[in-house]
């Protein structure tokens, strides 16, 4: 897929984006099937990101077109994990966001705010049929794994990638 040239802004989470976020996480994921049980969608966080990324070791970015928010994703401590390790956490983009660069440069910002948190190793949780995500981590230097790791809670993710930082 050819990326096009549009201009878009990653910036840090603010209070005034929660509704917009979560948005954008319950109108992406169930476009993918993923609205039952054990998805992310059903995370308590989702509405109110900005307080759940101010904790420490953790960050949050939205990515904005035209003075809208449009994506996001972020980075935490992965629950019952080791504590080198961090999640890729809620990286969803509405179509409009998809193939200008943004996911690129917003994996680089996750990471980045990784390696300044003190992790070593990122851990992210997928599902078949989110190829263009997959093909994202997998350019990113993500490796498959066979099994999740730590305990998000998010049973019905079938795919797994870690990253060494």
């Amino acid at each position: 897929m050819t990326e096009r040239s549009i201009a878009f802004t990653i910036r840090p989470i603010e209070t005034r984006d929660d509704a917009a976020v979560a948005q954008v996480i319950r109108t992406v994921m169930p476009s993918f099937g993923a609205d039952g049980p054990g998805f992310a969608i059903h995370d308590p966080e989702v509405d109110h990101m900005t307080a759940a990324y101010a904790q420490p070791r953790c960050s949050y970015f939205v990515v904005e077109l035209d003075g809208r928010v449009v994506g996001g994703a972020g980075v935490a401590p992965l629950q019952n994990g080791e504590p080198d390790v961090c999640e890729l956490r809620k990286m969803y983009f509405l179509p409009e966001a998809r193939g200008i660069g943004a996911g690129t440069a917003m994996m680089q910002r996750c990471l980045d705010a990784a390696r300044a948190h003190g992790f070593a190793r990122c851990y992210l949780e997928t599902l078949t049929g989110m190829d263009q995500a997959q093909a994202l981590y997998l350019r990113s230097g993500f490796k498959p794994l066979c099994a999740p790791m730590g305990g998000t809670g998010h049973f019905s993710c079938d795919r797994f990638f870690l990253l060494d930082l």
